[in-house]
């Protein structure tokens, strides 16, 4: 890292010429209260500026036609639909329905409920999220994760055993509290979530919930163990040859319907193999009249579902975007957690429990093709058909079948790869990851989502609290200021430049004073020069509140009595406007902002050879 002498410094015959030749930091711009509301809210609740096509539309009725394609995006795409979308769209909606049945059933035996609840929850949601998502691959159905989840806590207060109708009704409660979260989240768009820890939370503890759940024999042992190799040969035929990904798509299927014509033909249920049992026809009874608020409960409710409607949203948000990037097609995580919340919410009424996109109904979906959200809607027909004709037929499926896919689902979602690549990037985001895997296994699903969560809230605190400015210099061939540490740049004998990067206030102020402090400490120790001049690059500090202006006078009272004067680069908008209202700038006076860095330097190395001839000139004398 070099330095630069005066001598290399463009120099400045006066103060007047210096401030004609530097570029004007602009000091006139006041916005009113009004504005400044309108302008944060807009930021707040629509970040995405969804009202921009409205804009240049001037008829009355195209306005509330985009509106309408806006927040219901089946109207968007369907009046292009044709009959080719549609033979793409059938095909993958027969795909995911042949893994909806057996995955329904499973994940509803996971939470403790009849296995017709899971057949229920791929009716009516699918056909909600149709006309509400934004995604053209998602595909609905229930996820086991929130199974597992929804369980554990419910059955802190009512036993499924003991009280089964006591036990639904506040499964069909828990779901409505999450579809009117999920719903309010979407309306205000308060939060994105992109939770990257989920894909380690599904599934972790199924394996003892299901081998412990029941008494070990060997005839389901054997079928077990035979059922878990053949899906995971068709796992592995797909990693061989990715065209054959509809292999394990139909393989649970042909699990279940195996399973089920075994166990009949032998008559399993005699020999220690239990069975799903009887099954009803008939399509979705309503529960709306089931919801119970009663406050015995309520807390355990509220608490499963604002837990599992983050859990879902996270998962589903996240695997719809990522197919979304994949195939360049629209997505729109507010709208999403809309479409989920509406899913739930009717779903609540409908004898469904939570539904959200799980990644393997999803990526199969994808994989077979679907071009719309059409593709649920087929499934839901499929469903109902199976509901109203078929559902008997799924009563001799034998539960070591479903525990076989469950085993299945969860062996596919250990990705070992990624948590080497976690440690080999970030160790924070491994120590989260392992918080996550280990809580679930060891504790519960509820524990180890807290755990990971609460560390990534940690972090993101830290991150807030150490802002971590840094040093620049300047490099000679190109002009840019850039960090010490990073590149090989010059610096200016007497100035010190550190820019921050982060929005400075109460939670950071002590932080960025103190540090500002240690920098000069540091650069007066390893290059002997006395510092000055400290020159604060503000382009990055998006915000700053009463405190923070407090400590940045505090700050230049403590250096101007050292001898160390401070100046400003290019403070933003907000930041100035709130330098000028609490009268800081004219306690400090205007000439101490810059807009550029090379004006502020340039200044500083004038005042400091200034001030040398002058001492040398009172030498002479």
């Amino acid at each position: 890292m070099g330095s630069i002498s005066n001598t290399e410094v463009h120099n400045h015959h006066n103060d007047d010429d210096d401030d004609d030749h530097r570029h004007r930091v602009n000091f006139s711009i006041q916005r009113g209260f009004g504005t400044k509301l309108k302008e944060a809210l807009k930021e707040t609740l629509f970040p995405d500026d969804p009202f921009r096509q409205f804009k240049n539309e001037e008829k009355p009725m195209g306005r509330v036609m985009k509106g309408v394609q806006y927040f219901i995006p089946i109207f968007e795409w369907l009046p292009t639909y044709n009959f080719r979308l549609f033979c793409s769209d059938l095909i993958a909606g027969l795909t995911i329905s042949s893994l909806a049945i057996p995955q329904g059933i499973s994940y509803a035996k996971l939470a403790d409920l009849p296995p017709l609840i899971g057949l229920y929850s791929s009716f009516v949601p699918p056909l909600i999220y149709a006309v509400f998502g934004s995604s053209r691959h998602m595909a609905v159905g229930t996820i086991a994760a929130a199974s597992l989840l929804i369980a554990q806590t419910i059955q802190t207060v009512v036993d499924p055993v003991e009280d089964p109708t006591l036990y639904l009704h506040l499964i069909f409660t828990t779901t409505f509290i999450t579809g009117v979260f999920q719903a309010c989240l979407g309306f205000f768009s308060f939060i994105k979530i992109d939770l990257m820890i989920i894909d380690f939370l599904e599934k972790e503890n199924c394996y003892f919930y299901i081998y412990f759940g029941n008494n070990i024999r060997w005839e389901p042992t054997i079928l077990g163990v035979i059922f878990v190799a053949f899906l995971q040969f068709t796992r592995h035929l797909r990693n061989k040859n990715p065209k054959l990904f509809w292999v394990p798509a139909i393989a649970p299927m042909v699990t279940v319907v195996v399973a089920a014509v075994f166990t009949y033909v032998v008559k399993g249920q005699h020999h220690g193999i239990q069975i799903v049992g009887h099954l009803d026809k008939g399509l979705n009874p309503l529960s709306i009249h089931y919801l119970n608020f009663n406050g015995k409960y309520l807390r355990a409710v509220v608490q499963a579902g604002l837990v599992t409607g983050v859990l879902s949203l996270a998962e589903g948000i996240a695997i719809g975007r990522s197919f979304a990037v994949a195939d360049n097609t629209p997505h729109d995580g507010n709208k999403e957690m809309i479409a989920f919340g509406l899913m739930n919410l009717f779903g609540s009424f409908t004898s469904c429990y939570l539904t959200s996109g799980p990644f393997s109904k999803t990526a199969v979906n994808y994989n077979a093709g679907c071009k719309t959200a059409m593709a649920n809607v087929v499934q839901a027909i499929v469903m109902a058909l199976t509901l109203q004709f078929l559902a008997p037929l799924f009563g001799f499926t034998p539960l070591v079948a479903l525990s076989a896919i469950i085993i299945s689902a969860m062996l596919g979602l250990i990705h070992y790869e990624e948590v080497i690549h976690l440690y080999k990037v970030d160790k924070f985001d491994f120590v989260i990851c392992m918080a996550a895997f280990l809580g679930v296994i060891f504790i519960s699903m509820d524990v180890g989502l807290m755990l990971s969560v609460g560390l990534g809230v940690l972090r993101a605190l830290l991150y807030v609290a150490r802002p971590a400015p840094c040093k620049l210099g300047k490099l000679p061939e190109i002009g840019l200021y850039r960090d010490t540490e990073q590149y090989n740049v010059s610096t200016y004998p007497g100035v010190l430049v550190v820019q921050l990067g982060s929005p400075v206030y109460f939670a950071n102020s002590i932080y960025v004073k103190e540090r500002i402090m240690r920098y000069i400490r540091s650069e007066e120790s390893s290059t002997g020069d006395v510092v000055e001049h400290i020159i604060l690059d503000l382009s990055g500090v998006t915000a700053i509140d009463t405190t923070a202006i407090k400590g940045l006078d505090e700050l230049i009272k403590i250096l101007g009595k050292n001898g160390v004067k401070v100046l400003f680069v290019n403070p933003r908008l907000e930041v100035m406007e709130k330098l000028i209202i609490s009268k800081f700038v004219e306690k400090i006076g205007k000439e101490s902002f810059y807009l550029i860095l090379d004006d502020a330097v340039m200044a500083s190395q004038y005042t400091l050879r200034s001030s040398k001839a002058a001492n040398n000139a009172q030498e002479v004398v």
